[in-house]
């Protein structure tokens, strides 16, 4: 018999020779762990499952939070591209951009219907094109959806061959006359069933003309706790994205690898597992978290690092909506490790734009060292301390980085080439 190990290696040989109202307010199994993929540099080929991954070298930074309906939103965007290309950033998550049941993107309406608390249609399409070469990818919310003018199923813009059938049988509402749901329900609108042909047309439909028309590059795919996971990689197969990331917001590393392994590698899944983990050490001084008895980062990246997006905080996760805040006089500690570790890290837009600009000095010099050393998604660690006071590691045997209280340095042939309260990254010399 075959080990977990033998077969995940075999596939992946397989597959590079063959190279998946009545209320709208919004809000797998356990296995054995996923061994780790073989580690690559940035020149190395990308395997056929990791092919809407984007680049190694991908630096992300999520293009809005929670409060930007209130403000001309594209426009703030595109007013700032040229900052953020300088920066280093080459993909930009955008926010929901459809018609919606509430101010924020996450209760959709109608799919065509671009004019949104954010701005129009042609301001989303300008400060797409003003970002260019970066990328933009759409936050794509097809868990559920709301009725055009009721809370039920009237569909419309588009509808579905059956509206009633497009919907889950066990939706709260008791409209759907679908098959059972794929995932967990959600109360806040209509729950749709995925298995529906109309329903995969519709949503492939939709996403290429995000695509063709409005010059999107890939999706952020809302909620995916929702649906089986191979759906993902189905509409990821047929609409073809440069990345793709999935919100399974679960601190389980296992859940969050078990997703991305249902889409059969083809998307990507943000870590919330490395998150938490690195929260919790900088909020308790309990750095011995961050290191398997093996070794390895405790999160997604110490699994399968290149189907990881490891962030710091979130338009969820922020202060104001009190769903376990990364401490704030820690957030430069936590960019230290995300920008110098593996995954694609993303910056979250109110920690570059609007904490002042010595952090945004920082953020960008820590940027700069990703870009000039090649840490890359696929990167290798090397951790050398976890403890009470400090976490410390050397990544790709180029850049080496300590957070936490306690003192420790590479040594000899190293120079620091950024620094802060309780944090600083050294590059060789």
């Amino acid at each position: 018999m075959l080990s977990p190990k033998q077969v995940r290696f075999r596939l992946g040989i397989l597959l590079l020779i063959g190279a998946g109202l009545w209320g709208c307010n919004h809000q797998g199994t356990e296995v054995s762990p996923q061994p780790a993929l073989p580690q690559a540099t940035a020149t190395r080929a990308v395997p056929a499952y990791e092919q809407y991954n984007g680049s190694p070298t991908d630096v992300m930074l999520q293009g809005f939070h929670w409060e930007s309906c209130n403000y001309p939103w594209y426009k703030i965007v595109k007013d700032n591209a040229q900052v953020i290309k300088d920066a280093g950033f080459t993909v930009v998550w955008f926010p929901p951009p459809t018609k919606t049941a509430d101010a924020h993107g996450y209760l959709p309406t109608e799919w065509y219907n671009l004019n949104t608390k954010y701005g129009t249609q042609d301001e989303l399409k300008n400060a797409i094109q003003a970002l260019r070469p970066v990328l933009a990818v759409a936050d794509v919310v097809i868990n559920h959806r709301c009725g055009t003018a009721t809370a039920g199923v009237d569909f419309t813009n588009p509808s579905f061959a059956d509206n009633a059938a497009a919907v889950v049988q066990n939706d709260e509402s008791g409209a759907g006359r679908g098959t059972g749901d794929s995932g967990d329900g959600f109360d806040g609108g209509r729950d749709l069933d995925h298995s529906d042909p109309s329903v995969q047309t519709e949503i492939v439909k939709w996403l290429n003309w995000l695509k063709t028309d409005m010059g999107f590059a890939g999706w952020r795919y809302d909620l995916v706790k929702g649906y089986d996971g191979k759906y993902v990689g189905q509409y990821n197969d047929e609409t073809k994205p440069t990345i793709s990331v999935g919100e399974y917001w679960d601190y389980d590393r296992q859940k969050v690898v078990n997703w991305a392994d249902a889409t059969k590698g083809r998307s990507m899944a943000f870590d919330f597992p490395t998150r938490e983990q690195l929260r919790q050490a900088l909020a308790n001084q309990d750095f011995v978290r961050l290191k398997t008895v093996d070794g390895k980062p405790t999160g997604v990246i110490g699994w399968w690092p290149a189907m990881s997006v490891t962030f710091v905080d979130n338009h969820d996760s922020e202060p104001m909506r009190n769903r376990e805040p990364f401490p704030a006089d820690k957030v430069l500690q936590g960019y230290a490790y995300v920008l110098t570790h593996p995954g694609v890290p993303c910056v979250f837009w109110r920690h570059y734009f609007d904490w002042g600009e010595p952090q945004k000095q920082k953020l960008n010099t820590m940027i700069g060292i990703r870009k000039q050393s090649g840490i890359n998604s696929r990167s290798v660690v090397n951790i050398v301390a976890a403890d009470g006071q400090k976490y410390a590691a050397i990544i790709d045997g180029k850049v080496a980085m300590k957070i936490g209280p306690g003192s420790w340095s590479p040594g000899a042939g190293w120079h620091v080439a950024a620094d802060g309260n309780d944090f600083a990254v050294w590059l060789r010399d």
